[in-house]
């Protein structure tokens, strides 16, 4: 039997049909949301530094978030040797971050990123988790400068 190679899923923008070799477990979830494992990225506009953490299988369950070193340098992420055989790193440079956004309805010019609980992601295993920062030198959130429209 033929493996399926493509899926479409409802999501909050839109239908879409998405690759199976896009699709990333998180075998523990992502915290408060444990039970949900199966997760793709959709971009939302080409050339914008924010992508939509999409679940397979709840379409209202999609989780804005961005790279963070688009907007800063420094923001030190260590790789815990649990996590690490979790997403079966080889080579530290598979290893993507990525953080959650916040965006207050009404209010864009208090856009903030989540930085206390990155979200690492094995592009080449396909493999992620979500782990708690616990450097109290490193800021919680970062308020970035976007003009409300």
């Amino acid at each position: 039997m033929e493996e399926q190679k493509e899926i479409v899923i409802e999501t909050r923008i839109g239908t879409q049909s998405i690759s199976m070799d896009k699709v990333i477990e998180f075998p523990r979830g992502l915290l408060g949301f444990e039970d949900h494992h199966s997760f793709t990225l959709l971009q939302l506009r080409d050339a914008s530094p924010f992508l939509v953490l999409q679940s397979m299988d709840a379409p209202n369950l999609g989780f804005l978030v961005a790279d963070p070193y688009s907007f800063i340098d420094d923001y030190p992420v260590i790789i815990n040797s649990a996590d690490e055989e979790t997403l079966q790193v080889e080579d530290p440079a598979d290893v993507a971050v990525l953080v959650t956004v916040t965006i207050p309805h009404g209010r864009p010019e208090n856009t903030a990123l989540n930085l206390s609980g990155p979200i690492l992601v094995n592009r080449k295993s396909r493999r992620g988790v979500q782990t708690p920062l616990t450097d109290r030198n490193v800021p919680t959130q970062l308020y970035l400068n976007i003009e409300g429209k």
